[in-house]
C-alpha cells in the first residue's frame, strides 16, 4: 500500500514540508499499530528509516510529543505512550460531549447551515472509509475513517474543535488497533455507514444526522468493550447515547450489537440459519472423506477471500494516496526495536505487550 522508498524508486521528498511529512507517517503507522506501545526509538533512527536528516526528524518527533502520541524520555529518545482503557473512557466522552452539544446547539439554530461545499469531498471521503471498512485493511482503515471525520468536522465551521476531534481519533485508535490486528478477520466488524451520515446531511435532516453519530459511538463504544472484555456499564456518557437514540434504536443491530464473526453462523447470509448437519457441501451421509474434501473447499475459499480484501486494501492505498505517499513508511524497522511480531491471526491471541485493561504505571 505504501512506497518502500527503496532503489531508485524512492518518492520525491518535498523538502519544504519534511517535519509535516515524517510526522503524519509516524502518526499513521502508531493508528494501525505497527508502532505499538512502549516502542522506544531515538532521532537518529527515524532520520536514517526515512533518509532524512536529523533536524526534520527531531522536528516531527517533538511535535508528536507535544501531541501526546510520543513520550520523551531523557537520553533514551521517544517512546510510544500505552493508552489503557481508563484513558479510552475520557478520550470516548470527550468526543461524545463536543460532538452531542455542537448538535444540540445545531438544533437550536433556526434554518439549515451551509455546508461551504464541502459535500462532494465529504462523500469521496465517505465512500472510500466504507469501502476500507468493508476490505477489512486496518492499514488502510485508519487513513480513511480519520480524514473522512476530519472533513466531517470542517462542517462544525470551528478549526479548534475539528483539531481537537482528530487527536482524540488519532488516539483512539491507537488504543484500538492491537485489539483489531489480533482478530482473525477485519471485513464486515467495523462500522460502515459513513455514506448514511452523508445523506443525512445533504437532506438538512439534523436529527437523523445526530442519531446516526449517536449510533456510531455506541457501536465502537461496545465493539471496543467487548474486545478488552470490560463492562460497557462503565462508560458514563452511555445514557446519553441511548436517550439519544431511543428504546427501539437502542436495542437494533445498528447500534452496536456487535457479533464475532469468528463466532458461530459466522459468514451467514442474513435470516439464514443452519441446523446440525446443514454445512454447505456436506449432504447427509457424507463420509469422513467427502467432509475432509469439504473442509479443504471452504478452506480454500476463505482463503481467496482474505486476497481479496488484501488486493482491495492496496488498491484502496495507492488510489488514496494514505500515508502522504512521499516519506517511505518504516516497513523494515527491526522487531525488536519498534515492536514484537504478531501472532498467527487463526490463533486468537493478542500481541504480546498489548495494552491492558488498566492506566499504564505512572500515568
Amino acid at each position: 500500500m505504501f512506497g518502500t522508498g527503496s532503489g531508485d524508486t524512492r518518492p520525491v521528498i518535498q523538502r519544504n514540508s519534511l517535519r509535516e511529512q515524517i510526522a503524519g507517517a509516524l502518526r499513521e503507522e502508531m493508528m494501525a499499530g505497527r508502532l505499538a506501545a512502549g516502542r522506544n526509538f531515538t532521532v537518529k533512527e527515524i532520520a536514517d528509516l526515512y533518509g532524512v536528516s536529523a533536524t526534520p526528524a527531531r522536528e516531527a518527533l517533538v511535535d508528536l510529543g507535544a501531541q501526546g502520541l510520543l513520550r520523551a524520555e531523557h537520553h533514551r529518545g521517544f517512546t510510544v505512550p500505552e493508552f489503557g482503557w481508563d484513558d479510552f473512557l475520557e478520550i470516548f466522552e470527550s468526543r461524545v460531549l463536543l460532538t452531542d452539544s455542537y448538535f444540540r446547539r445545531l438544533g437550536a439554530l433556526p434554518g439549515v447551515p451551509d455546508t461551504g461545499g464541502r459535500l462532494p469531498s465529504l462523500r469521496r471521503r465517505a465512500d472510500a472509509a466504507v469501502r476500507a471498512a468493508r476490505a477489512g485493511n486496518l492499514d488502510v482503515m485508519v487513513g480513511c475513517d480519520r480524514r473522512f471525520w476530519q472533513e466531517a468536522a470542517g462542517l462544525f465551521g470551528n478549526r479548534r474543535i475539528g483539531d481537537y476531534l482528530d487527536w482524540l481519533r488519532v488516539q483512539s485508535w491507537m488504543f484500538a488497533a492491537p485489539y483489531l490486528r489480533a482478530m482473525p478477520k477485519l471485513a464486515g466488524v467495523c462500522w460502515d455507514r459513513h455514506v448514511e451520515l452523508v445523506d443525512a446531511v445533504e437532506a438538512g435532516d439534523r436529527a437523523g444526522a445526530h442519531r446516526i453519530v449517536c449510533e456510531y459511538n455506541l457501536f465502537t463504544v461496545r465493539l471496543l468493550a467487548r474486545l478488552v472484555g470490560q463492562p460497557v456499564e462503565s462508560v458514563g456518557v452511555l445514557p446519553l447515547l441511548t436517550d439519544a437514540l431511543g428504546p427501539a434504536e437502542e436495542a437494533g443491530p445498528a447500534a452496536g450489537a456487535w457479533t464475532d464473526p469468528t463466532g458461530p453462523g459466522a459468514g451467514s447470509g442474513a435470516g439464514q440459519e443452519e441446523g446440525p448437519g446443514e454445512h454447505p457441501g456436506s449432504g447427509a451421509g457424507s463420509g469422513p472423506g467427502e467432509a475432509s474434501q469439504a473442509a479443504t473447499a471452504q478452506a480454500g475459499a476463505a482463503g481467496r477471500g482474505h486476497g481479496r480484501e488484501r488486493e482491495l486494501g492496496r488498491e484502496l492505498g495507492r488510489e488514496l494516496g494514505l500515508g502522504l505517499g512521499l516519506v517511505p513508511q518504516p516497513r523494515s524497522v527491526p522487531y525488536g526495536r519498534f515492536g514484537r511480531r504478531l501472532p498467527d491471526p487463526s490463533s486468537g491471541q493478542l500481541p504480546e505487550g498489548r495494552p491492558g485493561p488498566h492506566r499504564a504505571p505512572g500515568r
